[in-house]
């Protein structure tokens, strides 16, 4: 087995992993800002009409969605433009450099969720088990 085979072979279970980590890693964000887990004392005592807050509830709702593989395609695309938001609101006003003004995150972020929002969620998702699920209804009819 070549090389090349390898990689082109595990890159739809990778696809999975990597979306696995970065919802995990997306998800701090609002377990901070709601839930205190890491505390960062900036979140403390915050309004819930805050649009820092009122971020935390899209990146905890569509970050579990990511996450899970459910309805990958569109919450992605919605993180996408949401980090985008981010960015442009939180950290371009400090400066051109995102490495400068704080926001490379939120960039790599709104990437990421971009190619996601192409991509797909991968093999082992909600979305992946829903389509199985889906052609077996489909192929059942189909000998009855």
């Amino acid at each position: 087995m070549s090389l090349d085979h390898f990689f082109t072979a595990w890159a739809p279970r990778i696809l999975s992993i990597a979306r696995i980590a970065i919802g995990l890693t997306l998800l701090q964000h609002p377990l901070s800002k709601f839930f205190g887990i890491p505390h960062i004392a900036f979140f403390d005592n915050l309004p819930m009409s805050s649009i820092i807050m009122i971020a935390g509830v899209i990146e905890l709702v569509a970050g579990l969605a990511f996450l899970l593989g459910f309805y990958t395609r569109a919450t992605a695309f919605l993180l996408s433009g949401h980090l985008a938001f981010v960015y442009f609101l939180g950290h371009a006003q400090k400066g051109f450099y995102p490495v400068l003004n704080g926001g490379e995150s939120a960039v790599l972020f709104s990437f990421i969720f971009l190619y996601y929002a192409f991509a797909g969620a991968g093999p082992w998702s909600l979305d992946a088990l829903s389509r199985s699920r889906s052609a077996d209804r489909a192929t059942d009819h189909v000998h009855a």
